[in-house]
């Protein structure tokens, strides 16, 4: 992957979209922060419990835009100053992918740009094309009940910085266990955070084994956005 897109130029390229949309993030280090969604379409996994269906086939994109036209959009239609990128999978298409991450970066007013990637995609070339302080990468490590553990690539781990994140979600006493083992495996500079499963793993039994394990490292990860919105709710 190249930051460069040599056939035309970065801002003019397409993406296949599914909405962009003002709320509070609902989840890690931003939580609770205005902020700016951009959600691409499409997605390389296909975890049991995903929330966003609508992101990927058989689903169609909605519409699509051009770099420019979101960058454009973000900067002049909304007021926060924290964006996600998010989807699906929002890295999946490489070079164009990173060039709109650039874009997004751009915007002077813009703080935080921080990507909520799957595991799945090599993270190496982003950190290598793009320099941009405001970038920070949202790593969603898929444990075994996701049903998609086998596509992570674990050499991510190693190329998280402080400033980035790894989330795990938690359904199960297997999920808690495999993702604590991760951690041994493949130690991190980015902060670990644990997700539970509402429906399989009530938050009050997740924060027991955290306490028991002695897991004074890693944060609680709720999901604001479900407990103040209907969790089928788009657009919030």
């Amino acid at each position: 992957m190249s930051v460069d897109v040599k056939e035309q130029g970065p801002r003019s390229i397409r993406l296949p979209m599914v909405e962009i949309f003002e709320t509070v993030e609902g989840e890690g280090t931003r939580a609770g922060f205005p902020t700016v969604f951009v959600r691409l379409f499409g997605c390389n996994l296909r975890c049991v419990w995903c929330d966003t269906k609508y992101s990927y086939p058989p689903a169609e994109a909605e519409f699509t835009m051009t770099v420019e036209e979101i960058a454009a959009q973000v900067e002049n239609k909304y007021a926060s100053t924290h964006i996600c990128m998010t989807g699906g999978e929002p890295l999946l298409y490489g070079s164009r992918s990173a060039a709109l991450l650039e874009a997004l970066c751009s915007i002077e007013r813009i703080q935080d740009v921080h990507i909520e990637t799957n595991g799945a995609i090599d993270l190496a070339p982003f950190l290598r094309d793009i320099h941009s302080p405001k970038a920070r990468y949202v790593m969603d490590y898929k444990l075994p009940d996701s049903g998609e553990n086998n596509a992570m690539l674990h050499g991510n781990f190693a190329l998280l910085r402080p400033q980035d994140e790894v989330k795990f979600v938690i359904a199960s006493d297997a999920d808690f266990d495999a993702a604590v083992q991760v951690l041994r495996d493949y130690p991190t500079a980015a902060l670990p955070l644990f997700s539970p499963v509402w429906e399989s793993m009530p938050p009050a039994r997740l924060v027991e084994k955290m306490l028991a394990a002695g897991l004074t490292g890693v944060k609680l990860n709720m999901q604001l956005h479900k407990i103040i919105w209907d969790p089928a709710q788009r657009g919030v």
